[in-house]
C-alpha cells in the first residue's frame, strides 16, 4: 500500500519534476510500478499526479487516470491514483496527444523528490540562496566520462 503524503500549505517541498515515457503499441505491463512503490515508500519520492494517454490505431485519444487501465496494469497503476491530485490541463494533455503517433500511448508522471527536503531545510536555515539548478543529460555525462578517461589514460601512458 502506497502511502499518501501530503503537505501542508507552507511546508518546504523537494525539487517537483515531470517524467513522460512512452508505450509502444499500447502495451501497459505495469511492471515500473513495484519500483515507484519503493521510491514513494522509502520516502525518496512523493507521487504528485500520473495520468495516461491512449491513442488508438485510427487517432482517437483517451486521457485515463491510472485506475482506468484496466488488467493487471491499471491495478497496478491505479494503487497510485489515490494520492495524486489533477495538475496537468486538457491543454497540456491535448498538446502532449497530438504529438504521439498512432497505437501508442505516453504516461507522464509527476513528483516531488522529497529525499531533498532536509537538505533544502538545512540550506534555508543556514540562509543560502538557490543561484540555479539544472539536470544534466544522461548523454553528456557519458560523453564526459568518455573524454575523461581518454585524458586518464593519456596521463598513464606519460602522453600528456
Amino acid at each position: 500500500m502506497i502511502k499518501n503524503v501530503q503537505q501542508k500549505p507552507g511546508t518546504i517541498l523537494g525539487p517537483v519534476e515531470y517524467v513522460m515515457v512512452r508505450f509502444p503499441k499500447n502495451r501497459f505491463s505495469g511492471e515500473i510500478v513495484p519500483e515507484l512503490a519503493n521510491l514513494e515508500r522509502k520516502g525518496i519520492i512523493r507521487i504528485i499526479d500520473l495520468v495516461f494517454v491512449v491513442k488508438d490505431k485510427d487517432g482517437v485519444v483517451e486521457i485515463r487516470k491510472a485506475k482506468d487501465l484496466g488488467g493487471k496494469a491499471g491495478d497496478a497503476f491505479g494503487e497510485f491514483s489515490r494520492a495524486t491530485s489533477e495538475w496537468f490541463s486538457l491543454g497540456d494533455i491535448e498538446e502532449i496527444a497530438a504529438e504521439l503517433p498512432n497505437n501508442c500511448s505516453t504516461g507522464i508522471l509527476v513528483f516531488e523528490n522529497t529525499w531533498a527536503v532536509p537538505l533544502k531545510k538545512a540550506c534555508l536555515n543556514a540562509g543560502v540562496e538557490l543561484i540555479d539548478q539544472d539536470r544534466i543529460p544522461q548523454e553528456a555525462i557519458r560523453r564526459l566520462e568518455a573524454i575523461r578517461k581518454v585524458e586518464l589514460d593519456l596521463i598513464s601512458q606519460g602522453d600528456v
